[in-house]
């Protein structure tokens, strides 16, 4: 297998920034971190229900009783700070609050965890940088991604050290195929799996739900999640190669180069209806299309942890992957289908110890992680929706979830072959049919300094770095004078990125504002424009960015604009994601385009947000 440079390489030129623009969440530590002394897990994989977590006793066995202080420690307390993903934040608090609900003390004084949430990627792209001038009071004690595939990503890009030994695992997350019900019925694939190979056939058979008797289903639209910054995104990226190359368990041994077996996997990507930056993205707009009558308009399968299928079946969603909404469970719930030839599996390791970890916080770390692993601490992770460390589940979770009741873990490719099939993403993604719709309204050009519209230029610039030549991408802007025609309209025709982006460059540099917003009539004709030229082969896509309010003397209306849009994506799916830009902009009106098409609204009503909301908003295709 050929070396490639590291997904986190400072030098590396494209695709990584928008893993590290995505969110700049981490600055609450005052900047990225590195755990230079890092317990990295075992290269051996996920062989076993308790694979890399030497602490805890083989299934059947007792686990450990907790064993609070009597009383607890004096104030000031000591501050443990913990990184966990999107996906097992939830989880780890409600472990941490376990914990505090008893008395501690750590060399005399009472312990507070404290949590922060990021993407998987992102952190692992942090942890492997080595940001300096970091205070060591703020870096956090514990890092809890929910897969270790992110610890050995870290380690090779950080340069192969320090050696790795067992991490500690606190709880387990199958990564599956999540179906409304009634699509998994109609491919009996509720009663008898498929395999991964037949899941991605399946996804590349778009006329399926036609010959099924299902034609009101429309397209089979399959989606996946970002394998830079997502887990789930990952090990579908992973499944692919393993299906491509013949061995789902054997991509260590594969020549990931070989230009047959990219080949291969891009073909299998083509079944991709559009990629996203985290699971939650999906589930989000499942429940949407649910509530409004038919998920069958946004979802047929999506790969995710079967802990998000278990959210979802109970009314959980989030629209950013960090704040939950709860409400009534799903008209359709989605069922967990776990491949017959074996699924990844998560194991939320802990890793822990830094150089500027004092002697308190790393015994306070020691005592939380050994209390993860209590029957009192594993009983919360199985509350949480998650496996034990044992394999065992809540019945009622199992149940909501749909999980099986035993899985067939796949086991965890080495470091080099996840960073290469990282950095080979580029190459084998699903190629991206892009339209830049700018708002160029006067209200962009009026503030001082560095006006919205410029700013927005420059997003769009840096955007542009995500495409590869084989991509299509044009640019269109939108405004008009008093009654007069939307202008300036197309001004760089959609065509291949390696034949037009000096000219798209160009155009960008030379737009100027011009007057009010006729957003409706903007998304309209552009969308429609985009339908008539739809490519199956590409993802068809509008990335719309607004800063106001639709001017009514122009034509249109949202309820004509939407139904446009929906009918749309039953057949020819164009989707439009949507960019709040600047405080007036109308956020409703662009969340509900977003949602017709099937797309996804993202928010930069801060414009200092918009080169990195916009850097995340790209992943999605």
């Amino acid at each position: 297998m050929g070396r490639r440079r590291a997904a986190t390489d400072p030098s590396y030129p494209r695709w990584i920034w928008i893993a590290t623009a995505a969110t700049v969440a981490l600055l609450i530590f005052g900047g990225a971190f590195v755990l230079r002394t890092l317990i990295f897990p075992a290269e051996s994989g996920l062989g076993g229900p308790t694979a890399g977590n030497d602490n805890v006793p083989p299934a059947g066995a007792p686990l450990a009783q907790d064993s609070p202080a009597a009383v607890a420690g004096s104030s000031p307390c000591i501050s443990l700070n913990i990184l966990t993903s999107l996906e097992n934040a939830e989880m780890v608090r409600s472990v941490a609050a376990e914990y505090t609900a008893k008395p501690r003390s750590v060399e005399g004084k009472c312990v507070t965890p404290a949590l922060t949430q990021e993407k998987s990627g992102v952190a692992a792209a942090q942890v492997a940088k080595q940001f300096p001038g970091v205070p060591a009071g703020d870096r956090p004690a514990i890092w809890l991604p929910d897969s270790s595939a992110w610890l050995r990503i870290a380690k090779e890009s950080a340069g192969g050290s320090p050696d790795p030994e067992a991490g500690m695992s606190i709880a387990r997350s199958a990564v599956v195929v999540a179906m409304p019900e009634t699509m998994a019925s109609a491919l009996g694939w509720d009663s008898k799996p498929p395999s991964w190979s037949e899941v991605f056939r399946m996804a590349g058979d778009r006329d399926v739900w036609e010959r099924l008797g299902h034609g009101d289903w429309g397209k089979f639209k399959f989606g996946k999640a970002s394998p830079l910054v997502s887990t789930s995104g990952l090990m579908a990226l992973t499944a692919s190669y393993g299906a491509a190359g013949g061995s789902l368990g054997g991509v260590d041994s594969m020549d990931l180069d070989a230009s047959s077996l990219v080949e291969k996997v891009r073909a299998v990507e083509l079944g991709t209806s559009h990629y996203m930056a985290t699971p939650e993205h999906f589930l989000w707009h499942a429940r949407e299309a649910d509530e409004a009558g038919k998920v069958s308009e946004f979802l047929s399968a999506v790969i995710v942890d079967e802990k998000s299928v278990w959210d979802y079946n109970r009314g959980v969603v989030s629209e950013d992957g960090i704040t939950k909404q709860s409400g009534p469970p799903p008209k359709e719930p989605l069922r967990a289908i776990y491949p017959h030839d074996g699924v990844h599996v998560a194991d939320n390791p802990a890793v822990t110890d830094g150089d500027w970890v004092g002697t308190q916080q790393r015994l306070a770390a020691q005592d939380f992680l050994k209390f993860a692993v209590t029957e009192h601490g594993q009983n919360v992770v199985k509350a949480s929706g998650y496996r034990t460390v044992q394999g065992k589940l809540d019945a009622g979770v199992a149940g909501t979830g749909r999980y099986a009741e035993a899985l067939q873990p796949l086991p965890l490719p080495k470091a080099e072959a996840l960073v290469a099939m990282q950095d080979s993403f580029p190459e084998v993604r699903k190629r991206a049919r892009a339209l830049f719709l700018l708002d160029v309204s006067e209200s962009m050009v009026q503030e001082p300094g560095v006006t919205k519209l410029q700013r927005a230029k420059d997003a769009v610039r840096k955007a542009l770095d995500h495409f590869t030549g084989e991509d299509e991408v044009g640019l269109a802007a939108f405004s008009h004078v008093d009654d007069g025609p939307l202008q300036p309209g197309i001004v760089s025709p959609v065509a291949p990125f390696k034949t037009n982006k000096a000219d798209l460059l160009a155009k960008l540099n030379d737009l100027k504002a011009v007057d009010a917003t006729p957003l409706f009539e903007a998304v309209s004709r552009f969308t429609g424009e985009q339908a008539k030229e739809y490519k199956d082969t590409f993802i068809n896509t509008i990335v719309l960015l607004s800063d106001g309010k639709n001017d009514s003397t122009h034509p249109g209306d949202l309820g004509g604009l939407s139904e446009q849009l929906s009918h749309q994506n039953h057949s020819t799916p164009v989707l439009v994601f949507t960019l709040a830009y600047g405080p007036d902009a109308d956020v409703p009106t662009l969340l509900e385009i977003a949602r017709a098409s099937g797309a996804h609204y993202y928010d930069a009503t801060d414009p200092n947000r918009l080169e990195e909301v916009l850097g995340e908003l790209v992943t999605s295709f």
